[in-house]
């Protein structure tokens, strides 16, 4: 394959794409530098580190009409939403003069009860609430951005930005006055108009067999758009998006994830039936289960959903987590305590404390975690949070419900959809499981029936329905992937370790939750004897070199360089070394793969 040029997009032609390209080591070192030789060609990023060039140019309008020089806006799909960051500015920008203060202020824009409109703006919830601030505030605002996920999407960005133009989006203030001026509905982006025929099953299938593997470019041009669209869309399902069925397409995801349902649904018909398989728990019902515009958005709803619940009580984190969930921990509430190896010695010591009578809201943790793939001991964390009256929040990104049950152990289970679930790497997503078994059941329904907003945006929600249609599929071929790449890594002198669960010592935790049939999942890490092999290999590997996991197709990353750029010697201590590289197996033939891994292997063996 040929490798796709830096600061482009992850697939490439993907405007909504949710990596980018970092092909060599030192762009990945650039880029944590802030070098300009890498910033520049920049075309897109992981989304909520890197905000969305259509987000930039929706904002800056924004600013223009609103606002004044030497001010940004930071984009949220609700009021509630913007205010959380508006108090976050508040409260972290201590240096902040009171001018500047005086200029921080939410912007709602919204539709008027009078404006006409057409099919698609009656189906979705068009509204965007601003952030308009100093400038000089810019790095606080942009910490909300990353660590919460509240912030809009790049396709929701572009579909108001478009409203805004015409004028049909503004204040709310002025509302009513405005809404008396237009004289034709809006309607939209092509992909979003209602009624477009579809061609006949020959077509469709022809379109698909055309569009299975997704052509690689070196660049985004203007057309790209037109192509998500048109070719992803029209060639590969055969119609247009048509979101006058997206309440439905919201059914079969949550089914999905709740492990009802597993193959294709009519999105056509108003309710479809279930597959009697309750992967997961016979309670389990869709209901019980929250989309978020984000895996992360997910997490911290979840623990801001348990402070309500239970009260201002800090929370644990155990085993070395993902960057911005320790973040929200920490920032967003009463502080937490951090265990860092998630080792039956750090079981003891919480044991030591519970039972002095320290209280806790929480323990959050990964299953496995990540980049070193070990699993912490669900159950007899199961039987502290029993005994000492404290929940369990799991996440499974990495495991995935196919591979591992863990909802016998959690009170929330946690997942980004953005990965494995959708696998396509062109939209994000999250979700939380409420178990109905558990002891916190009630009073979480009973605070998400006030607080929880339902901010995913219409158009990536048809995305994830269709991208998560074959998703216990591609897992199981994912999984083969993974242990036969680990395999060839193992065998080789120049690799030190292997991080994977089959091979962890703490594999008798991850079988412990390990579905019949379920394998040890697609990401993998491992280090090398020297960090000249570890640049070699990484430089010359042909896969696709970016951030994020669980796509179709495998990428790699030089992870804690990524992640852990500015706290490298902090990551060591838990075990986690800065030249590690992580890979996110995929769904190529997997005798091409080893073939490149060898490649790879043999650039190293000369460094």
């Amino acid at each position: 394959m040929s490798i796709i040029e830096l600061g482009e997009s992850i697939p490439a032609l993907t405007p909504h794409a949710s990596s980018v390209s970092l092909p060599t080591w030192q762009d990945n070192v650039g880029y944590e530098e802030g070098q300009p030789s890498v910033l520049n060609k920049m075309t897109t990023g992981y989304p909520r580190f890197f905000i969305h060039k259509l987000i930039v140019a929706f904002a800056e309008d924004i600013v223009r009409k609103y606002g004044k020089d030497g001010q940004e806006a930071m984009l949220f799909p609700s009021s509630k939403c913007a205010q959380r960051c508006l108090d976050f500015i508040r409260s972290n920008a201590l240096t902040a003069s009171a001018d500047e203060a005086k200029q921080m202020q939410v912007l709602d824009l919204g539709l008027g009860s009078n404006q006409p409109a057409s099919e698609s703006l009656k189906t979705v919830s068009v509204s965007i609430s601003a952030v308009i601030f100093p400038k000089s505030l810019f790095p606080v605002a942009k910490k909300y951005w990353q660590h919460s996920g509240d912030g809009i999407s790049s396709r929701r960005a572009e579909f108001c930005h478009s409203l805004f133009q015409e004028g049909i989006l503004v204040d709310k203030a002025t509302l009513q006055s405005a809404a008396n001026e237009f004289e034709k509905p809006f309607k939209g982006p092509r992909r979003y108009r209602k009624g477009s025929l579809d061609r006949t099953p020959q077509q469709v299938q022809n379109a698909a067999q055309e569009s299975i593997s997704v052509p690689q470019s070196p660049s985004i041009n203007g057309n790209a758009e037109s192509r998500e669209s048109s070719q992803f869309l029209e060639e590969r399902f055969g119609r247009n998006l048509d979101i006058s069925f997206v309440d439905n397409a919201k059914s079969a995801i949550r089914r999905r994830i709740a492990g009802s349902l597993v193959e294709e649904v009519d999105l056509t018909a108003v309710h479809t039936v279930d597959v009697d398989l309750h992967m997961r728990d016979s309670r389990l019902s869709e209901n019980d289960v929250y989309l978020y515009p984000c895996g992360m958005n997910a997490i911290f709803h979840t623990h801001q959903t348990l402070l309500m619940a239970r009260g201002q009580l800090k929370s644990i984190s155990f085993g070395f987590p993902y960057v911005d969930t320790l973040k929200i921990l920490e920032k967003f509430g009463p502080g937490c305590l951090f265990y860092g190896n998630a080792s039956s010695e750090d079981l003891d010591d919480l044991e030591a404390r519970l039972k002095t009578g320290e209280r806790f809201l929480a323990l959050f943790c990964e299953f496995p975690g990540n980049p070193i793939l070990t699993c912490p001991d669900l159950k007899r964390i199961r039987r502290l949070a029993d005994t000492y009256d404290f929940a369990m929040v799991v996440d499974e990104t990495i495991g995935n419900f196919i591979n591992v049950n863990v909802l016998p152990y959690a009170d929330v289970v946690a997942s980004s959809l953005t990965k494995i679930f959708s696998g396509e790497c062109n939209v994000m997503g999250g979700s939380a499981i409420y178990n109905p078994r558990g002891r916190y059941y009630e009073a979480l329904k009973k605070v998400a029936a006030i607080e929880y907003e339902d901010n995913y945006w219409a158009e990536d929600i048809m995305f994830m329905e269709r991208n998560s249609r074959h998703f216990v599929s591609r897992i199981e071929r994912i999984n083969d992937n993974a242990e036969a790449i680990c395999d060839v890594l193992r065998d080789h002198p120049l690799v030190k370790t292997v991080y994977y669960p089959k091979y962890n010592s703490s594999r008798v935790f991850y079988d412990d939750c390990r579905t019949p049939n379920g394998g040890y999942g697609g990401l993998l890490s491992f280090t090398f004897r020297e960090i000249k092999h570890a640049v070699a290999f990484y430089d010359r590997i042909e896969t696709a070199k970016g951030p994020s996991l669980g796509t179709n197709f495998t990428l790699t990353s030089p992870y804690v360089i990524l992640a852990h750029f500015l706290e490298l010697d902090w990551a060591s201590q838990f075990g986690v070394p800065s030249d590690l590289i992580r890979i996110s197996v995929g769904l190529e033939d997997v005798e091409d793969l080893k073939a490149r891994f060898a490649t790879a292997l043999r650039a190293a063996e000369v460094a």
